[in-house]
């Protein structure tokens, strides 16, 4: 029976026996008021909760609620709206938590739409809101920095010479004065392991909350050129309304001189700044240009800080007290009552994109809330992504361009190497090896980038070619060879190096291929004189390690550095002006829709590492692909116009930004769960016009962790008709058979398939 068919047979009902029809306006009435109010869970739904027995908790409000045989804390999407359910059935507000809402209607706002695109639960929209630190039944945090003094047995220590390394170099910091936890952080990276081991010695103490630190501007305004200027003017005069810009500008063009100079014109106004960078490794150098350049506190939110000084950044900037922030994917949920500018640096990259859970676009939700706070926003990149480049062909998005490098003489000079039928040393090329040579001998910098990390990605057997195999992935175990251990990059999986192959016995085992680890080795060995340092993963797990790496560079003195992605983008080394790029065939031979975008993005940004003071600079890319299409348009004619070739293909093939996709995710432990589970998945979807439907089918990587993948990939030339089919889809699929049989999760507009 259809929906209409129900609601005609209960009408015929109701009038053959209007007698004895129950008087539902009486029921409605008897039914509480209630409080509805997300929480912290993977489901699709709010809940409702009678009103406490003390205090009124108004919308944005956090409470304390009873949640099956315990307590969660939650926030109030909605207040005194009609019950579903009788009261007996309804569980009351243990407590409120907050004499004011902690979140505001513009931001309850903007996270009821992220919840309503992103299909995700409502209440993981809303703890993604908070700190950790405010998501719990504590006190807020107060807002005011404590901060660190030496005490007289601390003097005592410093005169004595009894401590060393990070303490003495703590205590030498703290004998000029006081300092706060952030004027630490900018000062002496890394100190709150002394700290905590001085405070325990009674060697310096924890002072009383005071105002936050004042900072005085000690950094020089630079002069900008005439398109620095045309782009500041340009975004100026869009203050106080949406206006979504695109700030396209080579590597090295003083991209970060126009963000400085339109949030200095924002605090002018009095007005509150966002600035987004993509990864926590910028987060320093860039914080430190803002507090000198500024002269006001500058407010930092990653996830490598404590969570304490996460809250307190994220209520001062709620109270208005804090002008400016700097932070990563998640610092898009900040509050900004004065809002003035947001900005968005390195707008394509991936790393705005949350992976699990509430997986939202970090960069496209600024966009959502600068126009819901009526403030102009700008999207930063030397390589914008093919989205915003065909948001500025639609004149969604107005462009600004920034096209010379005013700091270097010229742009880097780009070369290929071919290396078919060359006799390779660990994955180099004689050619490159030479061109390292004769940039080391003139005392400068080389940068050898492999996005690869480890030793070798396969073990292999000469003997038999058995080859190292995860067995909860069925991929390639990598070999670290620092660790003596097989690591795999997907589950993390760990073993030892056999010192003989399994399946013949044979001792004659072979690295197969190059990682960072490897190339590292090689050329320590090939250039003994000069340091070589490595930057990935391993070699910055502990913080602020990859601040201390590039603070043992010598400016002026010659260095190698073999580095990942890490590497590739907001770092200024005026030294370097060789960077040889390798292994760059994986990008040109993958069978991502997106593999294209993604290498030319890479290839351009680690290009423009070189050069980028007075002395020029230099890029070999090694490839056995020397005529590549893609690479030809790259080097002869610029991002610009690689970027222009890969729209069009998308544009004919009706793939992103021309087509819209939806990702269905599910895993088990039998394949014939996951199975199961999307054939269900996929009978259950709207019949929609103009829907394509792929799958269901085994994920691109079937076995991980020893999980079987599969997925269903939904595609429509309409948004609007894919979310049409999406939102009923998407309360559906709890309610199927094998739900609760495997994980699954939604994706809109993914950007990996994987």
């Amino acid at each position: 029976m259809t929906e209409q068919q129900s609601l005609a047979s209960l009408s015929s009902s109701a009038d053959t026996a209007s007698s004895k029809e129950p008087d539902y306006r009486a029921i409605h009435s008897a039914m509480p008021s209630v409080f509805r109010i997300a929480l912290p869970v993977p489901l699709p739904t709010l809940f409702d909760y009678l009103p406490p027995t003390v205090g009124e908790p108004g919308v944005g409000s956090r409470v304390l609620v009873p949640f099956g045989r315990s307590k969660a804390v939650g926030v109030v999407v909605q207040a005194d709206v009609p019950a579903q359910v009788g009261s007996a059935k309804l569980k009351r507000v243990l407590r409120v938590l907050d004499d004011a809402p902690l979140l505001d209607p513009e931001l309850m706002q903007s996270l009821a739409w992220a919840a309503d695109y992103w299909l995700g639960a409502p209440g993981e929209a809303y703890a993604n809101a908070l700190p950790l630190l405010l998501r719990e039944d504590k006190p807020l945090p107060e807002t005011q920095e404590p901060i660190w003094a030496l005490t007289i047995a601390g003097r005592s220590a410093l005169d004595a010479g009894s401590r060393r390394g990070g303490s003495q170099a703590l205590l030498q910091t703290l004998l000029a004065g006081p300092m706060s936890a952030s004027g630490l952080d900018t000062a002496l990276p890394g100190w709150r392991p002394a700290a905590r081991r001085l405070a325990e010695a009674g060697l310096i103490e924890r002072g009383k909350v005071m105002p936050a630190p004042g900072f005085s501007a000690s950094a020089p305004k630079l002069s900008m050129h005439a398109e620095q200027e045309a782009a500041v003017a340009e975004v100026t005069e869009a203050f106080g309304r949406f206006q979504p810009f695109l700030l396209d500008g080579v590597t090295g063009s003083g991209k970060t001189e126009v963000y400085l100079s339109l949030i200095e014109r924002s605090l002018a106004a009095g007005r509150q700044a966002l600035l987004l960078v993509p990864e926590i490794g910028l987060a320093p150098q860039t914080v430190r240009r803002l507090r000198e350049r500024l002269g006001v506190p500058v407010e930092v939110l990653h996830s490598n800080l404590a969570e304490g000084e996460r809250a307190r950044a994220w209520l001062r900037m709620r109270s208005g007290e804090a002008k400016v922030v700097l932070g990563t994917r998640s610092a898009v949920f900040t509050p900004l009552p004065y809002a003035g500018l947001i900005i968005v640096d390195e707008e394509h990259d991936g790393a705005y994109k949350q992976q699990e859970g509430f997986r939202y676009h970090a960069r496209d939700l600024a966009l959502v809330r600068a126009r819901a706070l009526q403030v102009p926003v700008l999207l930063g990149s030397a390589t914008p992504s093919l989205e915003s480049l065909a948001n500025v062909e639609a004149g969604r998005y107005r462009a600004l361009h920034l096209r010379s490098r005013p700091a270097a003489t010229q742009p880097p000079r780009v070369q290929i190497i071919d290396m078919r039928a060359q006799r390779l040393e660990h994955g180099l090329s004689p050619a490159l090896l030479h061109a390292v040579d004769e940039t080391i001998a003139r005392g400068e910098q080389v940068l050898v980038f492999r996005n690869r990390r480890g030793y070798a990605p396969v073990l292999l057997c000469h003997g038999c070619g058995w080859h190292a195999e995860c067995p909860r992935c069925e991929h390639a175990l990598t070999l670290h060879a620092a660790w003596r251990k097989l690591v795999c990059h997907h589950c993390d999986l760990q073993a030892p190096v056999p010192a003989a192959c399994p399946a013949c016995g044979s001792q004659d085992l072979k690295p197969q291929g190059q990682g960072t680890e490897r190339l590292e080795e090689a050329l320590a060995a090939h250039f003994r004189a000069v340091p070589v340092l490595r930057i990935d993963r391993e070699t910055t797990r502990r913080r602020d390690a990859f601040e201390q790496l590039l603070g043992n560079l010598q400016q002026d003195a010659p260095a190698i550095l073999v580095g990942t992605q890490m590497l590739a983008k907001g770092h200024d080394l005026p030294n370097l002006t060789l960077v040889a790029i390798v292994g760059v065939d994986e990008g040109l031979l993958s069978v991502d829709f997106r593999s294209g975008e993604r290498l030319a993005q890479l290839v351009v940004q680690v290009a423009g590492r070189a050069g980028r003071a007075r002395k020029p600079g230099r890029v070999l890319l090694q490839t056995h692909h020397p005529d590549h299409p893609l690479l030809r348009t790259l080097l002869a004619q610029g991002y610009a116009s690689a970027a222009k070739e890969l729209l069009a293909e998308r544009r004919q093939t009706g793939l992103p930004p021309y087509g819209h996709q939806l990702l269905l995710r599910c895993e088990a432990h039998q394949r014939a769960t996951v199975d199961a589970f999307l054939a269900e998945a996929c009978a259950a979807l709207p019949v929609v016009d103009g829907l394509q439907i792929a799958g269901p089918m085994p994920a691109p990587m079937p076995l991980r962790a020893g999980r079987q993948r599969g997925q269903l990939l939904i595609e429509s030339a309409s948004r609007r008709d894919l979310h049409a089919a999406a939102r009923p889809w998407s309360m559906l699929l709890a309610q199927l058979p094998n739900a609760r049989k495997v994980r699954w999760s939604l994706d809109v507009d993914p950007i990996d398939l994987y």
